[in-house]
């Protein structure tokens, strides 16, 4: 190829190539504005706009959690030029001290501060908030700024409620992308459990900056600037009334009341003593220390939190078992001479009463030694090959109530419990070391058994629901809140629904048997009410015994299933049922008839009798 053919190539790649170089510049500025956009962020200041954070309802409409305004003092320590020290902090009512030390720590942190705001200071009175106002034009890169924050106005429920928080570094990298510093988000309870739909969606209002760093104007007019998004209001199956009752009942007490919807499962009252007050919830940073060295734990929530042993309400469940495999019959009368003598010379006690007594005897009077004979039936049923084959076939029926797992409600932070099986024994004893008589205090409700009270009020709303039970839920669907389908899908026990009225009317004796014929629980009656009850009283290696009871009413087509369990309050019938009947009669019947024993209730505190770690 000749000169002027290479010549001619040369021209026509390059003016190829400019072609594309002016296409490329032409799309990049004309097209495409992604560029200008980057550019443009170099010279933009984003102010964040916080959405107001969804409301909580009680059942009835009551609101449990509000919000109301609250002023914050930021700064930009970039946009910040020399100030009178002194006037800043009197229109703050802070000491010069404190803004001199601030600002000492913004210049060291100024490299990770860079352009942004920082919370000089939060939740300043409002009068505050509007003196700083008046002089805030003398003072550069310091703003105010509103936002909401939470508000009771009913105290029920700071346990179950939960509170918000900043978010800490930690929280953050759990939720990339989702949170920045100076954020707020739920951190236990109901706050948390919900925060994807009770927090909303953040907007934000765009500024220009000029070349000196001050913000000048809004960028575009404002046409890039996004509207925050209220966060979705939740309606719990709370309530109040029955919620904050149940607090004044176990105000000077350790332990919880759970009540429950049996028809529907939805958690009525959910109450766990010592608890958080309310009002330390509005601002939990102040409270927060002095709550986390109380020694009684506040909160702990000992609602779904605390594993017990149930104690005698679980003889109800070995005698739904019994029947149904067929080694017991109502009508079986055992004896019981102050207890089950078994071994040489072992005895599991039992106070005076009556004997022989069949079974509903048995539950009206709470009879150990009766049970002694239920479980070593079930575990030595023959038509089992060993004990360890028997007591592997109790764990499943009693693991069909809901014990031994968590149950699947909606409230965080909630525990399992445990059933024990044959690999319990086989690893305490060795394979085929021990018997139905090792076990015996299974049969009563201790050894290796534990629950929470969730699980107990669960037990209740089972048997009045005669074999099955709705998974236990504090959220009700609401416009734009929907619940799991599982909250809507009835749990059948292994036992037949035809036994269920034999162990209720033993309960319904337990509360409404004429006096002295041996009702343990003849303090949780009330006329009209058909209560069905059963007391327990569960050893504590830390002190006097705890107080247990589980009851529901009325005995047909029940409203309310409830469990109590004080700690160290001793028998059943001393605290546990007078405070969970007179829940029951509060919610049945709007009020109360017993005035001498909720005064009582009310009153008594027990806090000097519990042990701490």
């Amino acid at each position: 190829m000749n000169d002027n053919g290479r010549h001619i190539r040369l021209l026509i790649g390059l003016g190829a190539a400019v072609l594309l170089l002016l296409g490329s510049i032409f799309s990049i500025q004309i097209l495409d504005d992604r560029y200008k956009q980057d550019a443009d962020r170099n010279s933009t200041v984003y102010e964040t706009i916080y959405p107001t954070r969804g409301a909580i309802f009680d059942r009835n409409g009551a609101v449990l959690v509000g919000n109301k305004v609250a002023y914050d003092i930021l700064v930009s320590p970039r946009e910040v030029k020399a100030f009178d020290t002194l006037a800043l902090a009197t229109a703050l009512g802070v000491t010069p001290e404190f803004i001199r030390g601030k600002m000492d720590e913004y210049r060291r942190k100024r490299a990770s501060i860079g352009f942004q705001a920082v919370t000089l200071l939060r939740m300043v009175p409002a009068e505050t908030y509007m003196r700083f106002n008046e002089v805030k034009y003398k003072f550069p890169g310091f703003r105010g700024q509103a936002r909401g924050v939470r508000e009771y106005p009913v105290n029920a429920g700071g346990n179950l409620l939960g509170y918000v928080s900043e978010v800490n570094q930690r929280y953050m990298e759990r939720h990339p992308g989702e949170y920045r510093s100076g954020d707020y988000a739920g951190m236990t309870g109901i706050e948390a459990a919900r925060e994807q739909d009770l927090r909303g969606e953040k907007g934000y209002h765009i500024y220009l900056r000029n070349a000196r760093n001050q913000i000048e104007q809004p960028f575009k007019d404002g046409a890039m600037d996004k509207e925050a998004v209220p966060g979705k209001n939740i309606v719990t199956t709370i309530d109040a009334q029955l919620q904050q009752y149940g607090q004044e009942l176990m105000a000077g007490k350790v332990g919880s009341v759970v009540a429950l919807e049996p028809s529907t499962g939805e958690i009525l009252a959910l109450v766990s003593s010592p608890g958080i007050d309310v009002e330390q919830l509005a601002d939990i940073g102040k409270h927060y220390n002095e709550i986390v060295k109380n020694p009684y734990k506040p909160m702990y929530n000992r609602a779904v939190q605390a594993s017990y042993p149930p104690g005698s309400v679980f003889k109800l469940v070995n005698a739904l078992i019994g029947m149904q495999e067929g080694v017991l019959r109502p009508e079986m009368r055992y004896p019981c001479s102050h207890g089950y003598h078994y071994g040489a010379g072992h005895k599991l006690g039992c106070h005076g009463h009556r004997s022989p007594i069949d079974m509903t005897e048995s539950i009206m009077m709470s009879c150990n030694a009766y049970y002694c004979y239920v479980l070593k039936n079930i575990v030595d049923n023959r038509k089992y090959d060993s004990p360890a084959d028997g007591l592997d076939h109790w764990n499943e029926y009693v693991k069909s109530f809901g014990f031994g797992r968590k149950l699947g409600s909606d409230f965080p932070a909630e525990l399992s419990g445990s059933i024990p099986s044959s690999r319990t024994y086989n690893r305490a004893y060795g394979r085929g070391r021990w018997n139905s008589t090792t076990v015996i205090s299974l049969s009563i409700g201790q050894g290796e058994i534990l629950a929470t009270p969730m699980h107990l009020a669960n037990l209740c709303a089972t048997i009045a629901n005669r074999g099955h039970y709705f998974i236990p839920h504090i959220v009700k669907a609401s416009e734009g809140v929907e619940i799991d389908e599982r909250f809507y899908e009835p749990q059948y026990t292994m036992v037949d629904t035809t036994h269920f009225p034999k162990v209720i009317q033993g309960m319904w004796l337990a509360v409404n048997a004429p006096a002295g014929a041996g009702g343990t629980a003849r303090v949780a009656h009330v006329d009209s009410l058909d209560i069905c009850g059963k007391t327990g009283t569960a050893q504590n290696p830390r002190g006097a015994d705890n107080s247990v009871f589980i009851c529901f009413a009325p005995k047909d087509n029940p409203k309310i299933a409830l469990a109590a369990y004080v700690e160290n309050g001793g028998f059943g019938a001393a605290y546990a049922a007078p405070i969970a009947s007179l829940m029951a009669e509060k919610y049945l019947k709007g009020k109360t008839s017993r005035p001498e024993l909720e005064e009582r209730m009310m009153e008594a505190n027990l806090l000097d009798r519990v042990k701490h770690d």
